[in-house]
């Protein structure tokens, strides 16, 4: 089954439970966190954005973590396979980032060592960021523009099976065109937006404690046109939709289950990972270059490890009227995470 939602509505019930569950083809949930009935240390408000090429990749993530707030940065050169990984905090009554309530309003995030904005204008984003001391001495400074393509996107919305009031929000948009560039150290590097792609990543929600969520996402040109994908696996309860959607020219072709294989009983992410989902339209073997690698760094009370493996995907994607797309050789990535997520006294309570 796959719940199309249709009609614009707010996200939660009065009682913190979702309103319907389901994915969309346009943002037509409103996110209303008054009735969230749960501490706000609690809330999970993120903002992220991957962009770049199969040569320079770099990540980037505004967050509000409850106690916290949070940028965190990431510099992936995949032909040296080098990989740089730095976090800057604030608490959360003290920092200028307020996580808004959709994912096109701008956002900024700065301390003592970093600022970040994303601002946007119609379908163009300028995305700038400064972050002194990233790799040990030398700055990091990108400023990006980034393009929306026209068309449709994956809105969804999902519950926990844990308990009533948990859910996961999100929207995910492939395909966005990327130029500009970055400097660190002696390194100054350009995009071209004819192969260079970025993906949002705008979520909300309240998790349980523990959860093992997978994510993928590819974009490029297949046939002379736009194609991408997101998939995803192991998150919330997906008895109404999945968060698989194929996009090709603009438009969502939906999937059903997409099952992740990781070789060697999940632990040797750098070997090929294969995707098979449950209608057969989604084939794909991913060939990695290069496992992006972090943790929670020390003192921080919440735990997160995450493998965000980037490689080339191949296969084939079928689309809803049944045309089969040959795909080859697609940069993108596929990640798994393990959140630990304690609450204080070991037990959550519920707010009002």
């Amino acid at each position: 089954m796959q719940h199309e939602i249709l009609t614009r509505h707010d996200l939660l019930k009065p009682d913190g439970t979702l309103v319907e569950a389901g994915w969309s083809r346009a943002p037509r949930l409103r996110y209303n966190p008054e009735n969230i009935r749960f501490p706000k240390e609690l809330f999970k408000e993120w903002h992220y954005y991957f962009a770049g090429d199969d040569h320079y990749g770099l990540g980037f993530s505004m967050a509000n973590m409850g106690a916290f707030h949070r940028l965190s940065v990431s510099f992936m050169d995949y032909r040296e396979n080098r990989q740089v990984n730095e976090m800057a905090f604030c608490p959360a009554e003290s920092s200028v980032l307020s996580p808004p309530r959709t994912s096109w309003e701008d956002v900024r995030f700065q301390n003592e060592r970093a600022v970040g904005e994303y601002r946007y204008s119609g379908r163009q984003m300028a995305l700038n960021v400064r972050f002194e001391d990233f790799s040990g001495a030398d700055p990091l400074e990108a400023e990006l523009a980034l393009e929306f393509p026209e068309g449709d996107i994956c809105e969804h919305a999902f519950p926990f099976a844990e308990e009533p009031g948990l859910f996961f929000y999100c929207h995910k948009v492939p395909c966005i065109r990327v130029s500009g560039g970055f400097r660190l150290g002696g390194l100054s590097y350009r995009y071209d937006p004819s192969r260079a792609f970025a993906v949002q990543d705008w979520g909300r929600g309240v998790w349980p404690e523990h959860s093992t969520p997978c994510w993928g996402s590819a974009s490029g040109v297949v046939g002379g046109r736009l194609f991408g994908f997101n998939i995803g696996s192991r998150y919330g309860d997906t008895s109404a939709a999945t968060e698989n959607v194929l996009f090709y020219g603009g438009r969502a072709h939906k999937l059903e289950e997409v099952d992740f294989v990781i070789q060697d009983d999940e632990t040797a992410f750098s070997k090929p990972w294969t995707f098979h989902s449950s209608d057969g339209r989604f084939e794909m073997t991913m060939e990695p270059v290069l496992d992006r690698h972090s943790s929670a760094p020390a003192g921080i009370r919440y735990g997160a490890e995450q493998h965000q493996v980037f490689g080339y995907y191949s296969g084939t994607a079928v689309l809803d009227d049944g045309t089969p797309l040959k795909i080859d050789r697609l940069f993108g990535f596929a990640e798994k995470v393990v959140n630990d997520w304690p609450f204080s006294g070991g037990k959550r309570e519920a707010a009002g």
